[in-house]
């Protein structure tokens, strides 16, 4: 970065430090985080519904409660009451018909009077209605006493008491009657302007009890709308420098002023540095970028130069005792024979010698690559008087037609006849298949010869070029360069998306070398 470059930067920077500190950051509550705030809110809310709905809930109950009270004293008398008449009843029929079932049903009766006048209060008091009350229990026990006494005049035969009885509880009972009907009235009279009272006073709780929510919940949305007021200005204010940033627009964005330091604040602290430090980091990614194209540039020539070097050099090492010894070859076999098989195996050799050493391109068809072992197996038998077999086996006449480097089968067909089948005679046999697996093309050539073992196998895969033994056949000497000068070519012409594999079981049991490119 140039130095007015980081001058600018730091202005910037400067200027947004500065727009920051004008603007007031605010403390307390608005500084909270976000989760205590909501919390807060939430809690608050919570807190305010529960107490009014507790103080709703106890004033309820505590006036139901009495409601409940004020006619229970009416359903008492009421209950009463009507025992008394069913007590007289059951009373009349047995004096009546003096029956076993009728006499039964007035002890019935009898014990549920008895029951309510119990529960009557007897105490000394100036309420008027209690007095009323107390009276009726008194007369209510003199009433059961002077039943009593009429039944058993009635089962004694008395009829002077029997009768006497009978017309004193008539007129007690009458007395009872109306005593509990006029209680009863005087307490429904009172009763009724107490409920009114707290019906009034319901209808007013109610009221209340609807303002109460009402201001709750207009406190709840209060305090909602300035959480969510303090969460979504911020919030829009990033949006719109940030909107700004994305359009490309840094002179216009500016900064975003930070409110309060909860999350929001220190995300928008963070933004405001990142859009300040933003002009020097696109200076330095250019400058970057313009080193590195540059370099770029400069090592594809270099990598171009030297593919095409590597390739020129690779092809053009030819073994010159091959040549030495087809040429020797040749002349013993025109001094031998008349001049036709010499004209064809010269020819041979004149084509096979163009292919090696004058060939200018870098890839041909595997049609001329095969082509090109047919001629040098064509050769090699002329000189070794036809031991070697040779097949071929190609699934697609199409697959002819891929184009691979020159020169990469020839070294491996000259591999496996050196190394090989070069001592077995005519039991040598060399097969070439050409064959597709899945979107891949295989190039197999496999021999029944000597084979090879595995730490010969992994030396050449390896490539580091492990001598290989004279042949003493032959008198030439290998170096493995071959197979090498084949897998580096390959790995530079298929950037390194072929396979090359050596397949031997062992000693004896031939060998099997299987190139694998990708398919067209």
């Amino acid at each position: 970065m140039t130095g007015s470059g980081k001058n600018d930067h730091k202005e910037k920077t400067l200027n947004t430090d500065e727009q920051m500190a004008v603007e007031p950051i605010k403390k307390g509550i608005a500084a909270w985080p976000i989760r205590v705030k909501l919390l807060a809110v939430m809690m608050a809310s919570i807190t305010l519904l529960l107490v009014a709905n507790i103080v709703m809930y106890t004033n309820v109950n505590r006036i139901i409660r009495h409601l409940d009270e004020i006619y229970s004293g009416n359903v008492q008398l009421n209950e009463l009451e009507k025992s008394l008449d069913e007590l007289q009843g059951a009373f009349t029929v047995y004096m009546n018909t003096r029956s076993t079932d009728t006499l039964q049903e007035y002890y019935e009766k009898e014990q549920l009077f008895s029951e309510y006048v119990d529960s009557l209060s007897g105490e000394l008091t100036d309420n008027t209605l209690m007095v009323m009350e107390r009276n009726i229990k008194m007369l209510s026990e003199s009433y059961l006493q002077l039943i009593a006494r009429t039944i058993d005049a009635r089962r004694g035969r008395n009829v002077e008491k029997y009768s006497a009885y009978y017309e004193e509880a008539g007129r007690v009972y009458g007395y009872l009657s109306a005593n509990i009907s006029g209680l009863n009235k005087q307490r429904f009279t009172i009763n009724t302007e107490s409920y009114e009272t707290l019906s009034k006073s319901l209808s007013y709780l109610e009221r209340t009890g609807a303002i109460i929510f009402i201001l709750v919940a207009l406190l709840d949305m209060l305090l909602v709308l300035m959480m969510t007021r303090s969460m979504t200005d911020p919030l829009l204010a990033l949006f719109t420098v940030a909107n700004k940033v994305a359009e490309g627009h840094l002179d216009e964005a500016g900064t975003v002023p930070v409110l309060a330091m909860d999350e929001i604040g220190i995300v928008t602290v963070a933004f405001n540095q990142m859009v300040s430090s933003i002009p020097g980091y696109l200076e330095r990614l250019r400058q970057s970028m313009e080193k590195e194209q540059a370099l770029m540039e400069k090592e594809l020539l270099m990598e171009a130069h030297l593919k095409d070097a590597r390739l020129k050099y690779l092809q053009s090492q030819v073994d010159p005792h091959f040549l030495f010894n087809t040429l020797n070859a040749g002349s013993q076999l025109a001094f031998l024979e008349g001049a036709k098989k010499t004209q064809d195996y010269v020819q041979k050799v004149a084509d096979f010698f163009r292919y090696t050493i004058s060939i200018k391109k870098e890839d041909v068809s595997l049609e001329e690559e095969i082509s090109m072992v047919d001629t040098y197996i064509y050769i090699l038998n002329v000189r070794f008087s036809g031991d070697i077999h040779f097949e071929k086996n190609i699934e697609d006449p199409k697959l002819l037609h891929l184009m691979v480097p020159s020169m990469i089968l020839q070294p491996i067909v000259e591999n496996s006849v050196k190394y090989g089948i070069g001592d077995m005679g005519d039991k040598g046999r060399i097969e070439l298949s050409v064959f597709e697996v899945d979107d891949d093309v295989c190039i197999c050539i496999a021999d029944n010869g000597e084979g090879m073992s595995s730490e010969k196998i992994n030396s050449i895969l390896s490539g580091s070029g492990a001598p290989i033994p004279d042949d003493s056949s032959s008198g030439e000497k290998g170096s493995g360069v071959g197979l090498n000068n084949v897998m580096q070519r390959l790995a530079l012409y298929f950037d390194h998306k072929n396979r090359f594999e050596i397949i031997s079981p062992g000693p004896g049991q031939g060998c099997e070398v299987v190139i694998t490119i990708p398919g067209s």
